[in-house]
């Protein structure tokens, strides 16, 4: 179907790959797998024709079609959901009108017996066959279906696409890309921004489809359900395995094998040849010798080994000051978009070094909570976010802002700050960009590529609250270990918004759930919350309807302490009043306290901040004793609120 020969690409002095050949065929459900940066994202935008390559051919047959769903992608906003995704039917569209009319034409026609005619109507059969078989005639109900597979509901359908966000939009192209029927079609990284059941879809869809697809993924549950073959980019080249991918990871283990003993024999070769060389160069009687071991040096190919992926991601957040006890609180918060109740009644303490997953399906507001606590939207009740408090913001689409014009390394230049600047060259190989990929252009950097670069300035900027929205997006399977890792040895607070159970898995101590507008408080890990729920995943859990709700830890009303207050006398109601406004006259006090601490505290590390103050030891310890200070009172304060 598709016939790729002698493809090169060259970006740098190094090529991206050389002389690759492979062929697509009809029903192949292929999994490109690499390292980051080998070369998948590049080779998807090959095939769909939007890049070219240096050398080489890639050959279409005229009437094959292919689809593409990029990892990022600029989305429209003007329509509903529905008139959107009915841009897929374009072709179908087409079709309808050239077999009308050919079938006028036909009716036009009195020739019968000749070989025009005869043509016509096969023409006409051709024509007809191919529009019925893009399911022209149940195109709206295949809307339907596909549309909340991928988890819409039917009231989503008339809804105006700009009230979605990144990731459901997204959605929406990858539904119109299924519903045109291509012959081929190519998928970055589509399970990013689904949920289990939406990937459990698709999955089923891929697998009974009769399209050729070729996928990047890195998630290797989705890629071994759909696919039959193995494409790898190792060492520039292409190695077809036409095996799924478990059977791939085992043959590729034992030719990685080969490659090494290879490898060290070529070594010793060389090693010999050479040291032959050296000792009879000046000896006359030696000189043929020595010549046609110096032409066997120069005729070996250097035997390249596949290097395994484990390269130095070591992630280390640098030393931030200590927050105040309980960094965040919520007090009946609400949040609703018109009519739409996102969720309602959330009440929730999170205290400093707690680590804690947010989970729910899409839709039910763990990022829209996230926005909250960040100050980005408004809301109804109270959120309160504790003293001296710095945060650092991992959101969804974080990869996506930074400044496609600048390198990495000036990426990484313009946030770093002191001395750090003089390690940033270290600092960017730990991460996989060293050498010449440093100087690269972030409009060239894969979606992986990307998110580490993100989570580098994340990294470089001191914060004892980390807030990450589906920080494993784009992260193969050895980077989201190493930043598991490192969030594991972080001593400030997390939340991590995540559908990923293996990530959360001894990394987080509470789980919040989201469902159905409530926010309920789960104590232990992911595993915990999970046999609580007797449910195999997350999303199994909080589709669970008639389960009996975890009891949530919640501050009671008012009107409920008032309900089971006995009656008081007139001396004892006299009492408890001059106890409440001596409380209320100690928290005004506190108040006043904490907010002119904080004030001088603010003043202090502006002037810390200043390169002449950076060892300034009086106002070091002045900062370090303001905010002992704060801590104290603010532990009073909340215990006064208690």
């Amino acid at each position: 179907m598709i016939s790729v020969e002698g493809l090169k690409v060259e970006f740098g002095i190094k090529p991206l790959f050389t002389d690759v050949s492979f062929v697509i065929n009809e029903r192949d459900r292929i999994a490109l797998v690499g390292k980051n940066g080998a070369g998948k994202s590049t080779m998807l935008k090959i095939l769909a024709g939007l890049q070219n390559p240096t050398e080489g051919t890639v050959s279409i047959p005229n009437d094959c079609t292919i689809g593409y769903l990029p990892q990022v992608m600029k989305l429209q906003d003007s329509t509903t959901v529905r008139d959107e995704v009915r841009k897929a039917f374009a072709d179908i569209s087409k079709m309808a009108s050239k077999v009308e009319r050919l079938q006028k034409e036909m009716e036009s026609r009195t020739d019968y017996e000749s070989q025009d005619y005869m043509d016509l109507v096969e023409r006409f059969t051709l024509a007809h066959e191919r529009y019925m078989m893009m399911g022209a005639e149940s195109r709206e109900a295949e809307m339907e279906r596909t549309l909340t597979g991928l988890g819409f509901l039917r009231t989503d359908f008339d809804r105006p696409t700009s009230e979605f966000s990144g990731g459901w939009r997204m959605r929406i192209e990858l539904a119109k890309l299924l519903l045109s029927h291509h012959d081929v079609i190519l998928l970055d990284e589509p399970t990013n921004h689904l949920d289990i059941e939406s990937i459990q879809w698709l999955e089923q869809f891929l697998s009974q489809s009769s399209q050729a697809v070729v996928l990047v993924s890195h998630d290797r549950a989705f890629i071994n359900n759909v696919t039959n073959r193995t494409l790898e980019i190792s060492c520039g080249h292409v190695i077809d395995y036409k095996v799924k991918y478990d059977e791939y990871v085992v043959l590729r283990q034992e030719r990685r094998e080969q490659q090494l003993r290879a490898y060290e024999n070529q070594q010793k070769e060389i090693a010999d040849t050479k040291a032959f060389i050296d000792r009879f160069r000046y000896q006359a009687s030696k000189a043929i010798q020595v010549q046609q071991r110096i032409r066997q040096l120069e005729k070996i190919v250097p035997i390249e080994v596949d290097e395994v992926d484990n390269s130095a991601l070591r992630l280390k957040f640098p030393p931030c000051l200590r927050s105040g006890d309980y960094p965040v609180i919520c007090e009946d918060v609400k949040k609703s978009y018109g009519e739409h109740n996102v969720f309602h009644d959330v009440n929730l303490i999170i205290k400093r070094g707690e680590k804690v997953a947010f989970v729910g399906k899409n839709g039910e507001g763990k990022s829209t909570l996230v926005k909250c606590i960040m100050n980005e939207i408004d809301f109804e009740g109270s959120l309160k976010v504790g003293h001296n408090i710095q945060i650092g913001y991992f959101a969804q689409n974080q990869a996506q802002l930074l400044d496609e014009s600048l390198t990495v390394f000036e990426t990484i230049d313009n946030v770093a700050r002191g001395d750090i600047r003089l390690r940033i060259k270290d600092i960017l190989g730990a991460f996989m960009f060293g050498g010449e990929a440093s100087d690269k252009y972030v409009k060239f950097l894969s979606g992986g590529e990307r998110s580490r670069l993100a989570m580098i300035r994340l990294l470089l900027e001191p914060v004892n609250f980390l807030i990450l929205d589906e920080p494993t997006n784009h992260l193969d399977m050895v980077s989201k270990d190493v930043l598991k890792d490192a969030i594991k040895a972080f001593d400030g607070t997390v939340i991590v918004v995540s559908h990923d159970r293996e990530f959360l898995d001894g990394l987080v101590d509470k789980v919040y759930e989201f469902s159905n507008g409530k926010v309920r408080e789960h104590l232990g890990g992911i595993y915990d919350y999970l046999r609580n729920k007797n449910a195999e995943s997350i999303n199994e859990a909080v589709s669970q309807q008639n389960v009996q709700p975890a009891k949530q830890t919640e501050k009671p009303t008012k009107e409920a302490a008032k309900e089971g207050t006995p009656t008081l006398s007139y001396e004892e109601r006299k009492a408890e009043q001059k106890r409440l406004n001596r409380l209320e006259k100690q928290r005004k006090s506190l108040e006043e306290k904490i907010s002119s601490l904080e004030k001088r505290r603010d003043e202090l590390n502006d002037l810390l901040m200043m390169p002449e103050n950076a060892a300034n030891m009086q106002m070091v310890n002045e900062y370090t004793t303001v905010q002992e200070e704060l801590d104290k009172l603010e532990e009073e304060y909340f215990a006064l609120e208690g």
